[in-house]
């Protein structure tokens, strides 16, 4: 978070992260390439033809665990430090899809009259045609939704872009999965597609990714529905106060649809709005650092007591009364004005 725009800054655990990355890409696509010339006939299977399908397997690999990470946070808190820098991740997943995409292109349309993008486009019409479907447009749909989240990933775009437009943009992931599935499929059945086990792999993939999916949703949904009978005077009972981690967060659900994430630190709590103003992001999946509450996307902090953001920064975000009664915590569901401050509740 910054008051203004200036390059990516690294801290530990990024580099800790970008570095496991970067080994995990490269440790996956030497397995990929030892094995399929072990086992592959020579006469049938390059080297060219095994980095290409490493590359595209790789980045297949990626986009699944970037699906999954949203999900198993959710299901469980052990998940989120994946979730503070999954931006990096899916940074990482345009570059190794790009080089796929590139190195495909190269190879398989690089050696014509024509230049390798039109006839990568041209070369097959059969769209009527399950067995001769051009797959390879699917890809670059899919590429092209990777390349504009990665670069649009910066402060400048997204001020710029707006929250909602950013929101869209993002939620552009699951075409693009879709994408990936029919590209792999399609492959197999126009006869590019290598072993039939990615057909299998991709079958599980999709089974892995819809069920964690599912199963987030009707958990929330259950948290959701046991919240909204806790209602005590107009006021939302969100369990016993001892029960919050410190310094973590609750989210509650208030009748009319909100968020509320309610934080305890420093023997009190406090409640404010789940949506960061920044990106609409969860606060309540963040942390109090420095007595902030922190969002866990980019960073962006607001004083628990009144969701207002440190100078120089003027964001603002709903914050909710607070009382505590038998060691169990009361929110009210009805939001301050933004920036007005909300007296914490003491435990104890």
């Amino acid at each position: 978070m910054a008051a203004t725009y200036k390059p990516v800054l690294w801290n530990k655990h990024k580099r800790i992260y970008d570095v496991v990355v970067g080994l995990g890409v490269a440790l996956y696509l030497a397995i990929f390439v030892a094995v399929g010339m072990a086992t592959a006939d020579s006469a049938d299977t390059s080297i060219e033809i095994l980095s290409i399908s490493a590359l595209g397997a790789c980045a297949f690999l990626m986009l699944h665990i970037v699906l999954a990470i949203g999900p198993l946070a959710r299901l469980s808190t052990k998940f989120l430090p994946l979730l503070y820098n999954r931006r990096h991740l899916g940074v990482s997943l345009f570059v190794v899809a790009a080089a796929h995409a590139t190195f495909a292109t190269v190879w398989y349309h690089g050696f014509g009259v024509l230049n390798p993008l039109v006839s990568l486009f041209v070369s097959n019409p059969r769209y009527d045609a399950i067995g001769a479907f051009p797959f390879e447009s699917l890809g670059a749909f899919a590429l092209v939704v990777l390349f504009l989240m990665a670069a649009t990933s910066h402060d400048f775009w997204l001020n710029n872009l707006s929250p909602a437009v950013w929101k869209t943009l993002h939620m552009l992931i699951y075409p693009a999965y879709g994408a990936g599935v029919l590209h792999v499929l399609l492959g197999a059945a126009s006869g590019h597609g290598g072993s039939p086990l990615y057909v299998w792999a991709v079958g599980v993939g999709f089974a892995i990714i819809a069920g964690l999916h599912f199963t987030a949703a009707i958990v929330q949904s259950g948290r959701d529905r046991a919240q909204a009978k806790a209602l005590a005077d107009g006021w939302i009972d969100a369990g016993l106060a001892e029960a919050i981690p410190e310094k973590r967060a609750r989210i509650v659900l208030a009748p009319s649809g909100a968020q509320i994430a309610i934080f305890r630190y420093d023997a009190k709590v406090s409640a404010v709005s789940n949506m960061c103003a920044h990106q609409m992001g969860p606060l309540g999946e963040g942390c109090i650092v420095d007595g902030l509450v922190t969002c866990p996307w980019h960073g962006w902090q607001y004083d628990p007591t009144t969701g207002r953001s440190p100078p120089p920064y003027t964001e603002r975000v709903d914050t909710f009364a607070v009382r505590i009664e038998n060691g169990r915590v009361l929110v009210n569901p009805k939001p301050n004005a933004k920036g007005a401050p909300a007296t914490p509740a003491a435990i104890g």
